[in-house]
């Protein structure tokens, strides 16, 4: 639905006027006591003359105020918290936004902040008590979404690209996601009103609004928004046999390289190689991220709990982390949040910027770098054994589940392998 003209232009007079009133913050702080409520909130950010809803719920008081981002059955929390005279500031968890809104009554205005990117500020605005997501559906839904569905996006260029949907159905409620080949959209939760779809996911990061209209067991005229100028199209069609190319097989070590090598800076500036004495005759996971991808972190936080049961066998892991800026100083910054909110015991270096040609250009023995993350598993003997790109995390289900069975499976195998039997 678009946004009626009239109010928008009144939203974005008051989102001014809280932009320039939090840039000289006072020093009093606003008492959350008079002006929030706990309890479950409806948010919406407005992007692209589009509406992206979703769920929220706050809890606390003026010194221990807590948000959680609420997205199917995941829930995401939000503890850095500040107040600015009569506005509040949501420091989105791991992630470089924010959410900033001046509270009147049992309502939130303000505006959503991508704060690493250059004038990247949409409207927002949350109403108390709205448990729903999207409006109350008016006619039955057409059909059980629930199963799998064979996906085709169109991107802003007009290239197109295979996905994978996979989706369950309690009414008219649908929950699920996308898994690309790059990786899923995670945990993303809509309504199906008739033969009309609405989805959305908001991660702090993300701003995924889905819609399309059902024809028969295909989904057509579907249309995929996310945050300022991404505008793809999608079709679909129910297909439980649909399948993506095997992500062990997208990313490689091209002819004429013997393997994988490259000296990144860690935290410290000092450089860090594989032929390093600390991982010699280990075996070595290298990770390719960036703190600003969700899927990433879905796939850190895997890492760091597989880590903590591995390592005193011989193992090590290198994250390589790329960033939004080619700034070494806020690089270390976002990376020092991400390793202790996570906590991160392995080693993370600085080795790039997130644009992927660039990224390409500093590992040039790969064929590419398609996606954040790509996780390269090396042997005893320093050989690339297997290149896994994308990650399918929590909100893909049984992916994940079978992502996690074949890396325990695999690594295991490398760990055993040179290990004396004494």
């Amino acid at each position: 639905m678009l946004i009626n003209t009239t109010y928008f232009k009144g939203l974005a007079g008051v989102l001014l006027a809280i932009v320039y009133g939090c840039s000289n913050p006072q020093t009093e702080s606003a008492n959350s006591d008079d002006f929030l409520k706990s309890g479950v909130w409806r948010g919406v950010i407005y992007e692209q003359g589009e509406e992206m809803p979703f769920n929220f719920e706050l809890s606390g008081d003026s010194t221990s105020l807590k948000m959680e981002i609420i997205n199917a059955s995941e829930r995401i929390a939000v503890d850095e918290i500040d107040f600015f005279g009569d506005s509040i500031r949501f420091n989105m968890h791991i992630f470089d936004t924010e959410i900033v809104v001046k509270p009147s009554g049992d309502s939130l205005i303000g505006y959503y902040n991508k704060r690493y990117a250059d004038n990247f500020i949409l409207p927002f605005k949350a109403r108390y008590g709205q448990a729903f997501r999207f409006e109350e559906s008016t006619g039955e839904p057409a059909i059980d979404m629930s199963g799998r569905w064979e996906v085709t996006f169109t991107s802003t260029k007009g290239e197109p690209y295979p996905a994978v949907g996979e989706f369950e159905q309690d009414g008219d409620i649908v929950t699920g996601t996308f898994l690309t080949e790059t990786g899923d959209y995670r945990f993303i939760e809509g309504r199906l009103n008739g033969d009309m779809l609405a989805m959305s996911a908001f991660d702090g990061n993300h701003l995924f609004l889905f819609k399309g209209m059902l024809k028969h067991d295909s989904i057509v005229n579907g249309h995929f928004w996310n945050g300022k100028h991404t505008h793809e199209t999608w079709v679909a069609s129910k297909n439980p046999d649909a399948q993506l190319t095997n992500a062990n097989e997208l990313t490689y070590i091209k002819d004429g390289y013997d393997g994988l090598s490259f000296n990144f800076p860690d935290m410290n500036g000092d450089l860090v190689s594989l032929d390093d004495e600390k991982y010699g005759g280990k075996v070595v996971l290298v990770q390719i991220f960036g703190t600003w991808c969700p899927n990433c972190m879905d796939e850190s936080k895997y890492l760091v709990d597989w880590f903590s049961k591995n390592k005193s066998k011989g193992v090590e892991i290198i994250g390589l982390s790329y960033e939004v800026k080619d700034d070494f100083a806020y690089a270390v910054k976002r990376l020092e949040k991400v390793k202790s909110r996570l906590g991160i015991e392995y080693d993370l270096l600085v080795a790039g910027t997130s644009d992927k040609e660039e990224a390409a250009k500093t590992l040039p023995m790969l064929n590419h770098v398609l996606s954040y993350p790509t996780l390269i598993f090396i042997d005893r003997q320093g050989e690339v054994r297997k290149i896994h790109t994308g990650f399918s995390g929590p909100g893909t289900g049984r992916y994940y589940d079978a992502f996690v069975k074949e890396f325990e499976s695999f690594t295991q195998e490398l760990i055993n392998e040179g290990v004396s039997a004494d």
